[in-house]
């Protein structure tokens, strides 16, 4: 039995994950809003679901609910970090207080999450941290600024922390999956449109949005079920693998993204050597 942390566990991904650990008989301490919406899995499995009320963008409530896990549960072998949302919009349609909310969910809140576990992982000797993150995380699309802005941001942070805590055999992944059949496409935040974004390609993908009913991710190629399987089965990959790229999708696009940009990097190397002093002779 192992047990592990969750946020956002109440839906999507995090819900999946959640349910087929309890499944296998381990335990998890869930992270949620609204700890109501466990009551039927707790029935099922008494003594298995520790529950908190956590806003994971209150710093304070979020590291005080992280050390009363630690201290009820005792070890805790894997915390995920997996609590998000996606906005919308052109860079300028989105207002202040969708941008201040897409980057306190997305990228201080799981920045926050491992600055609070890390003193209790180094203390029991390690453990495995999986951060969610996304394609989106690798690659760009018109209407994604701030989320695209999240989610690199993340990326960036965890790859850099992981070499900070390898020495106490704490092991960091990244996942990255494709779009999955979840409601994440049905809670977008998505902002009002600018008329002249409306012939771009923000406002093509806007009524792409419109044409699905608002959830781009109801008919999406992921399998929520398989994510969380993959997800589970990483956590006991040893060395833990830097990222876990998910979906034939994100397979595709992360590809494209990374060897356009190779190859934009290779065709400015001289500019780049130019820029350099000058060799002494």
């Amino acid at each position: 039995m192992r047990t592990w942390l969750i946020t956002g566990a109440s839906s999507g991904i995090g819900r999946s994950v959640t349910t087929r650990l309890l499944e296998q008989g381990d335990r998890v301490a869930a992270f949620v809003r609204r700890p109501e919406i466990f009551n039927e899995l707790s029935d099922t499995y008494p003594g298995k679901l520790w529950v908190a009320p956590v806003d994971v963008t209150d710093t304070r409530v979020l590291r005080d609910a992280v050390n009363r896990a630690f201290t009820d549960l005792g070890k805790i072998d894997v915390v995920f970090s997996n609590a998000g949302a996606g906005a919308f919009g052109a860079a300028e349609e989105l207002d202040d207080s969708a941008i201040e909310q897409q980057l306190a969910l997305n990228l201080v809140a799981p920045i926050q999450l491992i600055r609070a576990v890390l003193p209790h992982l180094r203390a029991q000797g390690g453990g495995r941290i999986i951060q969610m993150s996304t394609m989106g995380g690798q690659i760009t699309s018109a209407g994604g600024s701030m989320y695209h802005a999240s989610k690199w941001g993340i990326e960036g942070f965890t790859e850099s922390v992981m070499g900070e805590v390898a020495p106490f055999g704490i092991g960091i992944t990244l996942v990255e999956p494709g779009n999955v059949r979840t409601a994440f496409g049905a809670a977008l935040t998505i902002a009002a449109p600018i008329e002249a974004y409306a012939d771009t390609p923000v406002g093509h993908v806007r009524q792409y949005i419109e044409a699905a009913g608002g959830n781009l991710t109801g008919d999406a190629l992921g399998d929520p079920a398989r994510v969380a399987e993959a997800i589970i089965a990483v956590s006991v990959q040893s060395p833990a693998p830097e990222r876990l790229v998910l979906g034939s999708d994100a397979h595709s696009a992360i590809r494209a993204a990374l060897t356009a940009r190779l190859s934009q990097l290779d065709a400015g190397r001289a500019v780049s050597e130019s820029t350099d002093f000058p060799a002494n002779t």
